[in-house]
């Protein structure tokens, strides 16, 4: 046989035997996740500071700050559906000494329990000297509760009279660490940090400092450091803070790595010589701060969501909208967040998203199945408001507008009109209708979580009352008014998103 023949028959073998080689390397190595849904910043334009994210078995679910002593939770399949996602009350308190300024909550997952850490002052006392750290702890595994309080959290050595914000939860070495922002023998507004039993018990009242405000960037406005939040990587830990004054727009983010084996001592954490994540005058994003941290739904990409204002002049009330983008690693191991996204540029969402975002939600009562309907899809004042048979149409859907006072209206798709009670009556049994936005108490509803699965109960911020099938009917057509709350699932609604 010609060698060139040999030759020929030898490279046809080797290719043969080499695409057989790449077939089965490709069949091995796992599919790349596609992008998740597009999605635009801001995630929530009302009360959106302080903002903690958690993906958790299918669902996204963003907390911020109240400024109330309400803590509401937003809930959605994808990140781009959490902007327009129905603010649901998980907690309300009553006590005085802890039921207003509800600021920076954040959700822990510890033993089977969530536990909802905040800091919170006392009523009719002012800003801000009584700011405490509380504890939550959910009944289940269910991040929406329901919640019971556990305990105050804060130190002996701490002034004024026990002051703690901005609590966090650090893990090390099989231990717990409560990180938060406070004073100690008059020092400047640091980083402190104290020993914990277990997730609502401190092991001593005693904190030490880790960090205090002392370079030039940490101390715009005024020397601070808040907003500890622990990053975990390739057994590394990380903790980013927020470092100056909130009232500025050079608010930002430094951070400390932990660089020895004790964390309760000053000497093994590393402070960043230059902040890591600041302001972009370019991108008109001012004082972005105050993040956490949370992993895309395929656990293949790190996401940071934080808080900032449009205007250099926002300063530290409810003009700061939640932000989130996705950041990278250097070379050397440390993060890369970037620089800040402009408001409205489309990115694409965490990897590994499969669910539509939802673009509206029926209400489906709890005792009969049927939804919350518009009778004919009639778009006249007064349409009466029943339940019927759950078919799709666009009269059963509803946007759960958030109008960032603790509150929803909820919007008819079919006919763009909301939910009201008939001329704004206390009585039970007062008609639940529809009607044209009139912006008042009796057309916004406070969504309260009930029970896992998502029901809720619909209270009229007017009355008190809430959404009631009629003696309890099952039928098509029975009536939906408003009644006193009597804990039967006649009064029980299950929000089920919808596109």
């Amino acid at each position: 046989m010609p060698r060139t023949h040999l030759g020929t028959h030898r490279r046809a073998l080797l290719a043969c035997v080499l695409g057989l080689l790449l077939a089965l390397v490709a069949a091995t190595q796992p599919a790349q996740a596609a992008e998740g849904r597009p999605y635009t910043n801001p995630l929530k334009s009302f009360k959106g500071a302080d903002p903690w994210l958690e993906y958790y078995d299918g669902n996204y679910y963003l907390i911020t700050t109240t400024f109330t002593g309400i803590l509401g939770i937003r809930k959605s399949p994808t990140l781009a559906g959490l902007a327009t996602a129905p603010n649901v009350q998980v907690w309300s308190d009553t006590t005085s000494t802890r039921n207003t300024n509800i600021w920076a909550p954040e959700m822990h997952f510890f033993d089977g329990h969530w536990y909802v850490y905040y800091s919170a002052g006392q009523s009719g006392v002012a800003c801000c000297d009584s700011q405490r750290t509380h504890v939550l702890e959910s009944a289940g595994t269910d991040p929406m509760g329901p919640y019971t309080y556990k305990n105050t959290l804060t130190g002996s050595n701490l002034s004024p009279n026990g002051w703690l914000i901005d609590a966090s939860v650090l893990e090390h070495g099989g231990s717990l660490y409560l990180v938060g922002s406070g004073f100690i023998n008059g020092s400047t507004q640091s980083l402190v940090i104290a020993p914990m039993s277990n997730p609502y018990t401190l092991a001593s009242s005693t904190f030490t400092i880790i960090s205090s405000p002392t370079a030039s960037w940490e101390t715009s406005g005024s020397p601070v450091n808040e907003g500890p939040e622990p990053l975990y990587h390739n057994g590394r830990t990380f903790l980013t803070f927020s470092a100056s004054s909130c009232q500025t727009a050079d608010y930002k983010l430094g951070m400390l790595e932990l660089t020895g084996s004790n964390p309760l001592n000053a000497s093994s954490w590393t402070k960043s010589s230059s902040p890591v994540f600041q302001r972009s005058d370019a991108n008109s994003v001012y004082g972005p701060g105050h993040n956490g941290f949370f992993s895309s739904p395929d656990g293949t990409e790190n996401w940071i969501v934080y808080h900032a204002n449009s205007s250099s002049s926002g300063g530290c009330g409810n003009g700061r909208t939640t932000r989130a983008q996705k950041f990278t690693w250097n070379a050397d191991g440390t993060p890369n967040f970037g620089t800040p996204v402009a408001l409205g540029t489309s990115l694409p969402g965490p990897s590994g998203e499969t669910a539509a975002t939802p673009t509206s939600y029926t209400l489906v009562n709890r005792n009969s199945g049927k939804c919350l309907d518009v009778n004919g899809g009639s778009t006249a004042d007064g349409t009466n408001i029943f339940q019927w048979t759950c078919n799709g149409g666009t009269n059963q859907k509803w946007r759960i507008e958030d109008l960032g006072d603790d509150t929803n209206r909820l919007v008819n798709v079919a006919t763009g009109k909301v939910a009201d009670v008939a001329d704004c009556s206390a009585s039970d049994g007062a008609d639940i209708r529809q009607w044209s936005w009139l912006n008042n108490k009796c057309q916004r509803f406070r969504l309260v979580f009930t029970a896992t699965g998502d029901y809720v109960r619909i209270v009229n911020e007017s009355t008190g009352k809430v959404a009631d099938v009629a003696d309890c009917g099952t039928a098509n057509g029975s009536d939906v008014r408003q009644w006193t709350w009597l804990n039967n699932n006649c009064q029980q609604w299950r929000l089920v998103p919808t596109t």
